[in-house]
């Protein structure tokens, strides 16, 4: 009777006891191996102007001056060493997808690449090359925001093309198009510039508010600290006291350094005073946020002219000033563009909002009537979101 009570449930339950276990040891197995790929992954730096964020957002140490213990005044200016984390939600969902891949132009330009891919496929539903041809690419061209001006200088020639039967149908026009628009913006250098020899370099940011200058600011700083630069972040918007706070939420997370000011105090001792800091503490460069908005237009334009003469005067080299345009903006973005250019010496576009626009031919109008590279643009609100700008990649993406 035992014999035939192990038999008939002794077994079974062994059985499922060992189901049980083995089980409960794969689930761990799996947790530990996942555990250790974040790790792994979160390992692998790479740098901005490859259009590339860094993998990982941990701060970094050795770039965050930990032999200062607590702030220390300079002038006024509060300067501190960053290495903690701060629960800041916007700043904390641009860093969650950073395992994703990065961002590509074809992807978030849906916008502005469905007003061409619609004009393409009626011209050659049509079957032949007429006035309404011109027409319609001259309405698409303008309703993307390239401008009269160029739109005309792209045309022209291939009207006169097809006059002479070298254009004969949809697919000559196009191609020949897509020739013109990839050479007005083949020959600029988009480069963000570097002086190995000189400690710190500067690079100022102006713009108005609303567009994304301290993002910006946050996702370079994020993309330099990860490829080994050492990186100091000055908050010079002192007339917004959100932006000076969001810049330290940023350093916090990217390990870069931090100095601000008081409310409502003097930009160009703020810039000034990082510049000082960042060349007594030998980092490599400093990233310069500035004010948006005055209480009119020429007091802003003023003070940055200040900003630009006062940075120039202190250690290191100003070797750029980027101008950020929120591309949803259009000709609008084009007009800031004039008036920052004539104050601050603008040496690139950083256009943001990109992938939420069909007006994304503001690019040709600003290199075309300005002759200042875009040389980054935004593509989301990720962190990996904002790639060095590639003109032949742009061009394919709205004619593919």
């Amino acid at each position: 009777m035992l014999a035939s009570s192990i038999v008939n449930y002794g077994i079974p339950a062994a059985i499922v006891l060992v189901l049980i276990f083995g089980v409960v040891a794969f689930r761990i197995r799996r947790r530990g191996a996942a555990a250790g790929a974040a790790v792994a992954e979160s390992d692998a730096p790479s740098r901005l102007a490859s259009s590339k964020v860094p993998e990982s957002s941990a701060p970094h140490a050795a770039h965050s001056d930990t032999s200062a213990s607590g702030d220390e005044a300079e002038g006024g200016v509060t300067v501190e060493s960053i290495g903690g984390a701060t629960a800041e939600s916007d700043i904390d969902d641009a860093l969650k997808g950073e395992e994703e891949e990065v961002a590509t132009v074809r992807e978030r330009t849906g916008r502005t690449r469905s007003l061409f891919s619609n004009a393409f496929a009626s011209i050659r539903g049509k079957g032949r090359i007429d006035d309404a041809t011109w027409d319609e690419l001259e309405e698409t061209l303008l309703r993307a925001d390239i401008g009269i001006g160029l739109t005309t200088k792209l045309l022209d020639p291939l009207r006169a093309a097809a006059k002479a039967g070298d254009i004969k149908n949809a697919d000559d026009a196009i191609a020949a198009l897509r020739s013109g628009m990839t050479q007005q913006l083949s020959s600029s250098n988009r480069s963000l510039r570097m002086d190995a020899d000189v400690k710190p370099n500067v690079w100022l940011f102006v713009g108005v508010n609303g567009v994304g200058k301290t993002t910006t600011i946050g996702k370079i700083a994020t993309a330099e600290v990860g490829h080994g630069t050492s990186v100091l972040l000055a908050a010079g918007d002192t007339f917004r006291a959100a932006a000076a706070e969001q810049l330290q939420v940023w350093a916090e997370r990217s390990g870069a350094a931090f100095v601000r000011g008081s409310e409502g105090g003097d930009p160009a001792s703020v810039i000034f005073d990082g510049i000082q800091s960042a060349h007594a503490r030998n980092i490599e460069l400093v990233l310069g946020d500035t004010a948006g908005r005055l209480q009119n237009k020429s007091n802003l334009m003023e003070e940055l002219k200040k900003v630009r003469r006062v940075a120039e005067k202190a250690e290191g080299t100003v070797n750029e000033v980027l101008l950020v345009i929120d591309a949803t903006t259009g000709q609008n973005g084009l007009s800031q563009a004039r008036e920052f250019a004539a104050a601050t010496d603008v040496t690139g576009v950083v256009l943001t909002k990109l992938d939420g626009s069909a007006k994304g031919g503001i690019v040709f109008a600003i290199e075309t009537e300005l002759g200042i590279p875009v040389k980054l643009v935004g593509l989301g609100e990720g962190a990996r979101d904002l790639v060095a700008f590639n003109p032949e990649e742009y061009v394919a993406a709205l004619f593919e």
